[in-house]
């Protein structure tokens, strides 16, 4: 099961793998009725945007849909930012971890104390430093290493495209890995319905990524939906209804999070549009996905009670 966001987002997966077969489902966003599938049992779905669409569509899949999916892969397959520390506009992502950037307290950045470096900090803390207690139980998930190790294995050599829009954009980071072409990598993402962008802020979700998974984390995209989407296939796991350790996130950088050299801040908000990032992106998600689409589908033998060993 292909989990995309938006149509932009759908649409290589839909055209390239033939996903011509519909079934609408009672729940589903009036935008995206339908979840698309083919004959090999290769399907997809598209949430629409933001944690409340994604939420509500797949509780929708799981529990409106008819389908069974005790046994179904998960690839939540979307576009995000991009630390250019360690990424590229067009790079892919799979993630080992999601961290929630948004549950936190928060004091406007004008009247924070001295000395802090953000005026976001843990629930029930008193200072961005000290870790909070993960009461809420979505503010972190661990995504099944030994099948990120797999998928990345599979995908890593895969050919990424380019455009001439991100190439040019990509010409004003002096080094790498911002400058140079894009590439299939592993590190993690965070969630939230806030765009962010700016060094201040995409440095806040590099600590707090860090500081949630005790180090762990290696922050580099940021994204709308999944620590939402995966609370519900969590949740579905717990009902019997999925394996939540057969769930992957592969996002791809349509954008930077943060400016390069003689670059404002804001403009690489405002303007994010043209770094050329988001075709490229988009085509890539479907690049990287496919050699694992294909390795389950084509050993479905192998797969079929979980990760094979080798």
């Amino acid at each position: 099961m292909i989990v995309n966001m938006f149509g932009g987002e759908a649409a290589p997966f839909i055209k390239a793998l033939r996903l011509t077969t519909g079934r609408k489902v009672p729940g589903l966003s009036p935008r995206y009725p339908e979840v698309l599938c083919d004959r090999d049992n290769i399907c997809q779905v598209t949430t629409d945007m933001g944690y409340s669409n994604a939420a509500a569509s797949l509780s929708a899949l799981f529990y409106a849909s008819g389908f069974d999916l005790r046994n179904t892969y998960f690839i939540i397959a979307g576009i995000a930012g991009i630390n250019p520390n360690l990424g590229t506009v067009g790079s892919t992502t799979w993630a080992d971890y999601a961290i929630d950037y948004s549950l936190a307290h928060e004091i406007d950045a004008r009247e924070m104390p001295a000395g802090w470096a953000s005026g976001y900090f843990g629930i029930d803390t008193d200072t961005p430093s000290r870790k909070p207690a993960l009461r809420y139980r979505t503010e972190v998930f661990q995504i099944n290493r030994q099948l990120v190790t797999r998928a990345f294995a599979l995908s890593k050599n895969v050919t990424l495209g380019d455009s001439e829009a991100a190439r040019t954009y990509r010409a004003g980071f002096a080094s790498g890995p911002a400058s140079r072409p894009p590439m299939v990598l592993r590190c993690d993402t965070v969630s939230t319905d806030t765009w962010f962008g700016g060094s201040a802020l995409a440095n806040r979700a590099q600590a707090w990524s860090s500081l949630l998974t005790d180090g762990k984390a290696s922050y580099c995209t940021a994204q709308q939906e999944d620590n939402s989407t995966l609370e519900v296939l969590r949740r579905a796991a717990a009902a019997g209804r999925a394996d939540f350790k057969r769930v992957l996130i592969l996002r791809a950088g349509s954008d930077v999070d943060r400016p390069h050299p003689g670059q404002t801040d804001s403009d690489v908000l405002l303007n994010y549009t043209t770094q050329g990032g988001f075709e490229p992106a988009a085509a890539n998600l479907l690049a990287t996905a496919r050699p694992v689409i294909q390795q389950i589908v084509g050993q479905w033998r192998h797969w079929k009670k979980g990760v094979p060993a080798r």
